[in-house]
Order: C-alpha cells, then structure tokens, then sequence
C-alpha cells in the first residue's frame, strides 16, 4: 500500500484573498475543479458576499495584515493568490492594525503607488512562508493570446490609436500611473488613474468625437507585479464599451486575463466590438 501512494503529492492549500468583480469566483471554481483546498479571505467592502455563502471564509478589514496572515496560518494555507477588484482607500479608511503599521512604516509603502504597496504586501506573505501565486497560475487558460479573438478586426486607423495608447501608457507606467488609457482618433480621451477602468470608461463617454469610436487599452505597469495585480476585462467591460461608443479593446497578451471567455467574445461580437492581443514589445 505504502509503495501505491509513493509520489502522491495532495496539492498545497490555497488562500484566496478575494476582492471585488467575478475573478475571484472564477479562481475560487477552477482551484477546487483541480483538486485544491481553497480558503477565502474576503476582503471588507470590497469583495462580493452572494457566492461566498456556505464556503470556507473569513471577513478581514483591508488594513488588518496581521489578522489576515493569522486566519492564513490558521486555516493550513500554503500558497496566496490575490484577486478581484480592491478600492484602495485613503490612510484613514485603512484603520491598519499594528502588523498594517509597521509594514507601511518599514516599507514607506502608504506613500508610494499601488506597486509599492503590493509590492511590500508580497514580501510580507513570503516572510511567514506563504509562496505567493498570480490568477494566472491558477487560470492559464484565461490568458489572453496574442491575437485578434472576434470576427470584428482593428483597422489601420484602430491600429494607430492602439499604438499610440502604448506609447502613453508605457511613459504612464514609469510614474505608476493606470494600466488604460482610451484614444479616439489619435485623441486621449482618458487615462486611467485611482478610480479603475470602469470609470475611465464611464468618463470618457462624455468626451467621445463625432466619427470613429475609441478604443481602450489596457496593459500592465513596467513594474508591476503582474502576480499581485493583473489586469482583466470581463463581459460586464462589453458593455461599458459598447454604451461609451467605444469599438475595441487592445489587452497584453500573455499578462491580461479574459474573464468568461465565451460570453465576453460573444458579447463583443455582437456590439461589434474587437478585441486583440498585443504581443510583448
């Protein structure tokens, strides 16, 4: 019996630090589908509570870093993976416990950018021996490839727009600024900054010219921490963009997840919308 299980290895748990928006349902799934234990600590305010019900999870303030490394250990994670939506609020909101403190203290990290803040957020797990994973690594397959995924392909024009928004957002990086920017007609219409794409998107509606629409693009900072923080769309992106006039979507491939893969193409097929995968470089 004993050489029968030689080299059966149970896969290590998991502890999902959930935020917002549908990715981390979707992680939550695939994790469990392929065998693994998953525990949720669900961010306050940030993530969804409808689909955590009757699953192993805990409620934890954004600030508590030491409560949640506690609840980790506790519940026997091994591997962390963040995921979803999270509103960074200001200092105040953040109401850090002492672990919280001191890690903004050492770090510097409540002045710098989110990938500052992630960044020393990382190291923090790593130093209790948590081994930190990207939704990437759990979800290789919503990986968005570097090609165009709907029957609607950019134009020659698009493609100029889609340039362009790459030059802007690789000098925007340097300073950790946003991961979108949308430019219409070789005009920007919008960068993203704290309020997230959503709102980018919502905001740029107002700013639209007459004629060809705008497109978005979206890809990771210079120094981002794509295991931290990767960027994503999702059908709900659809139909941001179709209501702001918008005619595609431009994501990096190979560093930005497509959240429901069938219904987000087949949404954008049918608002004749494309989207496209940027090689790297």
């Amino acid at each position: 019996m004993a050489s029968a299980n030689r080299g059966c290895r149970m896969p290590r748990k998991l502890g999902l630090i959930a935020g917002g928006g549908i990715l981390p349902r979707r992680l939550y799934e695939s994790a469990c589908y392929s065998g693994r234990d998953v525990f949720i600590l669900a961010l306050q305010e940030q993530a969804h509570p409808d689909w955590l019900h009757n699953l192993p999870h805990h409620w934890v303030r954004l600030g508590a870093v030491g409560e949640a490394i506690e609840q980790l250990k506790a519940n026997g994670c091994q591997d962390v993976v963040m995921a979803g939506q999270v509103k960074r609020p200001g200092l105040l909101e953040l109401r850090p416990d002492w672990r919280g403190a001191r890690l903004l203290a050492r770090t510097g990290a409540g002045l710098l950018g989110d990938d500052g803040l992630l960044r020393a957020i990382r190291q923090e797990l790593e130093s209790e021996g948590f081994t930190v994973l990207g939704p990437q690594d759990v979800l290789g397959d919503l990986l968005m490839p570097a090609e165009t995924l709907t029957q609607r392909v950019p134009t020659a024009e698009e493609l100029q727009d889609i340039d362009r928004g790459l030059a802007i957002l690789r000098h925007m990086g340097q300073l950790d600024i946003g991961q979108s920017v949308i430019v219409q007609q070789g005009l920007v219409l919008g960068v993203e900054a704290i309020e997230g794409t959503a709102a980018l998107i919502q905001r740029c509606a107002a700013y639209a010219r007459p004629g060809r629409g705008g497109v978005l693009v979206k890809i990771s900072k210079p120094e981002q921490d794509k295991q931290l923080d990767t960027p994503a769309i999702g059908p709900d992106t659809i139909a941001q963009c179709q209501q702001a006039g918008l005619v595609g979507i431009a994501l990096e491939a190979g560093g930005a997840l497509l959240l429901e893969r069938e219904q987000t193409l087949k949404r954008a097929d049918a608002a004749n919308l494309f989207i496209t995968g940027l090689a790297p470089g």
